[in-house]
Order: structure tokens, then sequence, then C-alpha cells
């Protein structure tokens, strides 16, 4: 198969599985899947770090970021705002992990790293759990999936088809314009159609969704990219044939995620 195949053939078995988990599973399956993707994020981002020869805390800090998700899951909160308090301890912990070091070098950017990665993909990605949560969490999470991952789709078709003119080659040189605006024209049609299972929310408020997440989406891939740009590598890994690594599934949702979860609260959307 050619790459266009494997990416066709690896988005729809994706699609497929996050549908059966949304609408078929328990809570705790999709739970479990959310901390599988943080677990293997986590571990690829501080893969990329090591290759550019820098000491970082990786198992803890994957153990770290295990932790989060699955306070969230069981509703785990010494305080409001428990995750905050749990990164602190955490800071604290890495900074005595570096006092009983015989090496001192690195320690600022092994520490500011480390922690990076946490916030960056544990964190952020755990927001897919409460929105999960939240009463109807269920469409909510759907309607996230699929406005961004349409973007994915048609960034990459029209950018494909007709894409002429680069965004920033020295970040991502094969992304263009074109292919940024279709994504988001494909996003906005997402958002617009979800009407059909979200009809308690107004269509103004969909479709100032659909570019919002259109617009975060294309922004994680390129943040993504500008990662692994410095690394020096294409793929953040090679676990799914013609998409990559686990990072590069995620990327378009680390940013949405968080955002869309706030804009729910803020304008009172939940029924």
């Amino acid at each position: 198969m050619n790459a266009l195949q494997k990416r066709v053939i690896t988005a729809i078995s994706i699609i497929l599985f996050v549908g059966l988990g949304l609408f078929f599973l328990p809570q705790w399956v999709y739970a479990m899947v959310v901390i599988l993707l943080i677990a293997g994020g986590l571990n690829e981002f501080y893969n990329l770090i090591e290759k550019k020869g820098i000491f970082i805390y990786k198992y803890f800090g994957i153990f770290i970021g295990i932790i989060i998700p699955l306070s969230i899951y069981f509703g785990f909160e010494l305080t409001k705002g428990w995750e905050l308090l749990f990164i602190v301890t955490s800071t604290l912990i890495f900074f005595v992990l570096q006092f009983i070091r015989k090496d001192s070098s690195q320690a600022i950017v092994g520490i500011s790293t480390t922690l990076f990665g946490i916030f960056y993909v544990s964190w952020f990605l755990s927001f897919l759990i409460k929105i999960r949560f939240l009463p109807q969490g269920t469409l909510f999470a759907a309607f996230l999936l699929l406005v961004t991952k349409m973007g994915d789709v048609g960034a990459y078709l029209v950018g494909k088809s007709i894409g002429k003119h680069t965004l920033i080659p020295r970040i991502s040189p094969k992304k263009t314009l074109e292919g940024s605006l279709g994504g988001l024209i494909f996003s906005l049609i997402a958002a617009g159609m979800s009407k059909m299972y979200l009809p308690f929310i107004s269509i103004g408020h969909l479709l100032a969704m659909g570019v919002l997440l259109g617009f975060l989406a294309q922004l994680g891939d390129l943040c993504e990219s500008l990662i692994k740009r410095d690394c020096q590598v294409k793929d953040s890994g090679d676990r799914l044939p013609g998409l990559g690594g686990i990072l590069d599934i995620i990327d378009s949702i680390i940013f949405a995620a968080p955002i869309f979860y706030c804009y729910l609260i803020y304008f009172e959307l939940i029924p």
C-alpha cells in the first residue's frame, strides 16, 4: 500500500474505535484509552527530548502523567484544582531528585522539559476525561473529535490537491495556506452538521466552536511539528501506519480539549 492508502485505513480504524469507545463502551474503558494515549504520548515526547542529549526524568514523568488523569477519573481532589497542587508537589520532587544526582549539568533544562511534557501531554489531554463526564459528555466528546479530525482530513486533502503556498516552511514545509483554509472549512461544516445531535446548542455557538477548534487543531499540529523539527525527526513514532506516532494523532486535540471545556463552562452550554 502507498502512504495515502495507509493513512486512510489507519484514520478510518481510529474513527471506528473512537466511535465504539464513545457510544458503546463503559466510561472506564474510555478513560483507560485516554490514559494509554497519555502514557504513549509522553513516552514519545521524552524519547524525542533524549535524542537531543537532554537528561530528563522520563519514567517518573510518565508516572506523574498517568496519575493526573487517574485522579480526574476517580474524582480525587484534596483541593479545588487538585491537578495544579499535584504538579507543584511533583516539581519539588524533581528538584529533590536533582539534589541526589552527581552531575548538576542540565538541571534547569531537564526539570523544565520533564514538567513541560506533563503539562503539554498529560494535563491538557486529561480534559478529554473531564469533557466525557459532563452531562451529555458523550456528545460533546464526539463533537470535539469530529470537528478536529475533520479539520485534519480537510487540510490534508485540500493541501495535497491544490496546495501551492507554504504556511510556515521552516516548521512544516508541506503545510500550505490552501490546506489550512480547507481544514477550517471542513471543521466548520462538521460543526454545523452537529446540530443534528446537539439540538440544545445554538447554531451560532456551534459555528463559533467549529472555527475555534479548527484553528486550535491546526495550531496544535504546528506546535508538534516545531518540536519534531527541533529534534530533527519526521514523525514522533511509527506505531500508526501512514500517520506516525501517538503524538502525531493527538496533537490536534491537545490544545483544543481544555479550551473547548472552558468554552462550554463559560457560556453555560451544558444542559
